[in-house]
């Protein structure tokens, strides 16, 4: 698929006002695509020739093993200025909210709830701004996730970052992000997602001021949309919906930052240049986005509910089938119409981990506490559900008329082994420590029959 043409590209009227120019998307998940920002970067029938179109270097993005099956190898080859290559020695780097220390000692079954992340008050950037709240596994075991919250009030400024440990599922919820990377540039704003390869390097400009949303490192497989099984051929999210960029460069000289996270920590290292530099790519190893608002939910009409796997978006699977190491799945506007049913959703306890957001709205679920930029953490096999205040209110709703959910969109980030809560998240003063209240208001009904 070639950028060049008007096929599958959704065009961008705005330009970076640091010369890096957005030139668009590309549509199609997971999609070969090539795209070039100067005419004749590409190479024609061959990927490394001798000498490259207009003195740029080739270099190869490999995102999977070279001998991985031809339907899950992921590899992108970048024709760009200078090679990443080009930058001083490493040192270690401190952001402290920022690590991957799960710990290793005892994790209190408590369910867990947070308020928003407060605002920054004092200039903080998007890599400042990450606050880890809770994750499990490791980049060196290849397996697990990180949960992030960040909020940031100022764009990065002559310093880029990547993550060599895992892909970046970044989920604004206030304030638009435009993503610079070295394949082209992402607009994202809230009720839409993004995705950053793990290796790609990028900045992160804030166009509408102060910044706040959520970030799910994944150090497992590739995220992938899910089979749809007896769904048949459509729905959910949609493969032409997933964009990604066209090819934009910038050319800069001058003393940057790259910044990078390796098996845990942070590095910085000095670098001379951009790296956002690439002039023309190809492959299927590229950042995308997706607008949220584009799902198509899957419900019930008749009574009962289906499982939550309805409202999955995207998915990273274990070793183990139909489990994943990382589920994304979403509770958007959608129509409750089920019969002798309690519509909200049910108390549960379930044997993945399960860690909520809320973008926008109210959650039906939860009649108040959970405001846009909380979340919350229910672990493997610990009781949860509606609160008091929802229950009563479904338990005697009029089931004659359909139940409209409108204006929210909340999310889960899901795993099949236990998420870990850090220290600071356990201590942090805006944890709502009263969370159990909730629940605490559920009348004991029961009134036993008499023979």
């Amino acid at each position: 698929m070639n950028a060049s043409t008007d096929d599958n590209v959704i065009p961008m009227p705005h330009a970076d006002a640091r010369g890096m120019q957005p030139r668009g998307y590309m549509s199609g998940f997971g999609n070969h695509f090539a795209t070039e920002a100067e005419a004749g970067t590409l190479p024609e029938g061959q990927n490394s020739p001798q000498r490259v179109a207009h003195g740029l270097y080739a270099e190869q993005l490999s995102g999977s093993a070279f001998t991985a099956p031809r339907a899950e190898n992921r590899r992108s080859w970048l024709y760009r200025i200078r090679p990443a290559a080009m930058h001083g020695p490493f040192e270690r780097c401190v952001q402290p909210r920022l690590h991957d220390d799960f710990g290793d000692g005892p994790v209190s079954p408590d369910q867990m709830r947070w308020s928003p992340m407060p605002l920054p008050e004092t200039p903080v950037d998007f890599v400042d701004g990450l606050y880890t709240v809770a994750g499990n596994g490791s980049a060196a075991a290849q397996t697990g996730i990180a949960v992030r919250v960040y909020a940031s009030n100022t764009s990065m400024q002559g310093r880029w970052y990547y993550s060599a440990d895992g892909e970046q599922l970044i989920v604004p919820q206030q304030g638009r992000l435009r993503i610079a990377t070295e394949m082209g540039v992402l607009d994202v704003e809230p009720q839409e997602i993004a995705v950053i390869p793990r290796g790609v390097r990028f900045r992160v400009e804030l166009p509408d001021g102060p910044a706040r949303g959520y970030l799910c490192e994944n150090f497992g497989a590739h995220l992938r949309l899910p089979d749809l099984g007896p769904i048949g051929s459509n729905g959910l999210a949609n493969p032409r919906d997933f964009l990604s960029p066209q090819a934009a460069y910038e050319d800069l000289e001058g003393d940057f930052e790259l910044v990078a996270k390796f098996q845990g920590h942070l590095w910085r290292a000095d670098i001379g240049h951009s790296p956002l530099d690439v002039v023309g790519w190809h492959g299927n190893y590229a950042p995308y986005k997706y607008d949220l608002r584009r799902f198509n939910t899957i419900g019930s009409i008749s009574f009962d509910h289906p499982d939550p796997s309805i409202f999955l978006v995207l998915t990273s699977p274990s070793d183990t089938a139909g489990v994943g190491n990382l589920d994304f799945a979403i509770f958007p506007p959608r129509w409750l119409v089920q019969q002798h049913t309690f519509r909200p959703p049910w108390f549960h306890r379930n044997v993945a981990s399960e860690f909520m957001g809320l973008v926008h709205g109210e959650y039906d679920a939860k009649a108040e506490g959970f405001a846009p930029g909380g979340c919350s953490l229910h672990n493997c096999m610990t009781g949860h559900g509606p609160d008091a205040a929802t229950f009563e209110k479904a338990s005697d709703a009029d089931l004659s008329k359909p139940d409209v959910i409108r204006d929210t969109m909340a999310f889960m980030f899901e795993s099949r082994a236990v998420i870990r809560p850090t220290q600071q998240a356990v201590d942090a003063g805006h944890r709502q420590r009263d969370y159990q209240a909730c629940w605490a208001g559920l009348k004991r009904n029961f009134s036993a029959p008499r023979g």
